[in-house]
C-alpha cells in the first residue's frame, strides 16, 4: 500500500477563533470541521478541494507561529494579492522567480505562506 495523498497539515495557532477569522475571512478558505473534544478543538479549514489545514493549539514543546513555506496555488496572483491586501494582510510581492511569480505573507501568529501564480 502506498501513500496516496496528504490529507491535513497542522498549523499551530495561539487563538483558534482569531485564526479561523483570518483563514476564512482574509484567505477565503472554508471551515470543514469545527469540533471540541474535552480540552481539544479540531478546527479544519481548506479550499473546496485538496489538503486542509488543522488550526490547532500548540502541542507540548511547540509554539504557535513556527510553520513556514506552505504553498498556496493561485490562478490569478495579482487579484489574490489585492484581495489579501484589502483584507489587511501584509503581502510581499508578487515577485518574479525562476519558477514563476509568487508572493509571501503570514498569518497573525507568524506562520509564513507562499502564494504562487
Amino acid at each position: 500500500m502506498a501513500i496516496q495523498t496528504v490529507k491535513t497539515v497542522t498549523v499551530f495557532v495561539s487563538d483558534q477563533d482569531r485564526a479561523r477569522d483570518f483563514y476564512v475571512d482574509a484567505l477565503g478558505l472554508e471551515v470543514k470541521t469545527d469540533q471540541t473534544f474535552g480540552d481539544n478543538r479540531w478546527l479544519e479549514v481548506g479550499a473546496s478541494e485538496g489538503t486542509t489545514l488543522v488550526l490547532h493549539k500548540p502541542f507540548p514543546g511547540t509554539s504557535a507561529g513556527g510553520g513556514q513555506g506552505t504553498l498556496f496555488a493561485s490562478d490569478d496572483l495579482d487579484a489574490d494579492v489585492a484581495r489579501l491586501q484589502s483584507a489587511g494582510v501584509v503581502v510581499d510581492g508578487p515577485t518574479e522567480m525562476p519558477w514563476g511569480r509568487q508572493a509571501v505573507f503570514a498569518d497573525p501568529d507568524g506562520n509564513g505562506y507562499v502564494l504562487q501564480g
